[in-house]
């Protein structure tokens, strides 16, 4: 590209601006790798730098700051501005032309793209009241970070609505189409603000807890029987999806089932079960992994339900969708330890916060069974929510 020189004073010290023009932009897909690195640690300064800030950059590599300046300047995509020191010219400043064109040629991420598209994605609507919440904490984060976060949860939902289950391997997988996709900060912050078991996301293949008085017959893969005594366990067991689905029969009957949600809860009730009572883990909104598995022990094993969750909004929606397992089924269920009473009791409650202010709108508005019912006017009217560890 030829080069264009403005000078900009006529004595001492001259100073001047030179830069390539006409022509196309030089890709940077030759550089070589020092370079290149050299290039991106520029770019993340902005368009505009002093050039003594530049050249520390590179440290004792100086002739390699040298020799990317003078490559961006012939390539079209740095103007520099120099000033007149004895027989020759020194840089001054220089300017970046298009940075965010630069960043793209380079693979990197355009700031001022991403700002666009994260102010253009508008406020992505979420159902399930973890991924509302999780969405809401977007906002903080640099856009290009917000976004990738956006599309975790987005995939996640649709995981969700398709009821799958898996490894962790397996979702990545499934929202970028690589396992290893996802860096352990984003699977920190999934972690934090979802409960990936009960989105049937596991390290390992995901367990039916539970503990009933039942001697389970299932099928084996080569046509033989196998007996699994549920009750040889002063606590609980843990059955694959793949065990459950292979049952063809349920010695006993539990005298009701009892499904709690937080897990140090299940615990306990497990050890201190009633005789004749079923006790299952029930693993936040439950992933469609366990409403199989779920249904199939209810097709075996068939009894009532007791279920008992969080006394919050998200508590209540997830009792509803537990209940429709014992609907299509035919049996009853209902909710007795989510009573308002519960809540009104708890020695700790925590404000709702305005996700769970809409979710419990739309649960009261669609219609609710008396005791929850109940449990939702008690969450409206004192504005807190609480945990069931405070009573089970």
């Amino acid at each position: 590209m030829p080069e264009t020189i403005e000078l900009l004073g006529s004595g001492p010290p001259w100073r001047r601006r030179r830069r390539s023009v006409d022509g196309p932009r030089q890709a940077p897909d030759t550089l070589p790798a020092e370079r290149r690195e050299l290039l991106v640690r520029w770019l993340r300064r902005g368009g505009n730098s002093r050039w003594q800030t530049l050249a520390g950059d590179a440290g004792h590599a100086y002739p390699l700051a040298q020799a990317l300046l003078e490559w961006l300047v012939q390539a079209g995509w740095a103007v520099v501005s120099e000033e007149r020191r004895g027989q020759g010219w020194w840089p001054q400043r220089v300017e970046i032309v298009d940075p965010g064109a630069l960043r793209v040629a380079l693979g990197l991420s355009d700031p001022q793209a991403a700002r666009q598209a994260w102010e253009s994605a508008g406020h992505t609507h979420f159902v399930h009241p973890e991924l509302l919440a999780a969405a809401g904490t977007l906002a903080a984060l640099p856009p290009a970070r917000a976004l990738r976060r956006l599309s975790l949860l987005e995939q996640l939902a649709r995981w969700h609505a398709e009821e799958r289950s898996g490894t962790r391997r397996d979702f990545a997988w499934f929202a970028r189409g690589d396992t290893k996709s996802l860096s352990e900060a984003e699977w920190n912050w999934l972690a934090e603000h979802c409960d990936l078991a009960g989105f049937g996301i596991s390290g390992h293949t995901p367990l039916l807890l539970l503990a009933a008085p039942l001697l389970l017959h299932v099928q084996r893969a080569g046509g033989s029987e196998g007996r699994i005594a549920l009750d040889a366990a002063d606590d609980w067991i843990g059955l694959t999806p793949a065990t459950v689905a292979a049952m063809v029969r349920a010695d006993g009957c539990p005298r009701c089932w009892r499904l709690i949600e937080n897990r140090s809860s299940f615990e306990r009730v497990a050890r201190q079960r009633a005789f004749g009572d079923g006790v299952v883990w029930l693993p936040g909104f439950p992933p469609g992994w366990w409403r199989t598995a779920m249904a199939r022990l209810l097709a075996c094993a068939p009894a009532a339900a007791d279920i008992a969750c969080d006394p919050d909004p998200a508590g209540i929606a997830i009792a509803l969708e537990v209940g429709r397992i014992w609907q299509a089924a035919g049996l009853e269920w209902q909710a007795p330890e989510m009573a308002a009473e519960r809540l009104r009791n708890l020695p700790q409650r925590k404000p709702l916060t305005e996700g769970d202010r809409q979710q419990l709108a739309r649960l009261r508005a669609a219609g609710l069974p008396p005791t929850l019912a109940g449990l939702a006017a008690a969450l409206d009217e004192l504005g807190e929510k609480g945990e069931q560890e405070g009573y089970l």
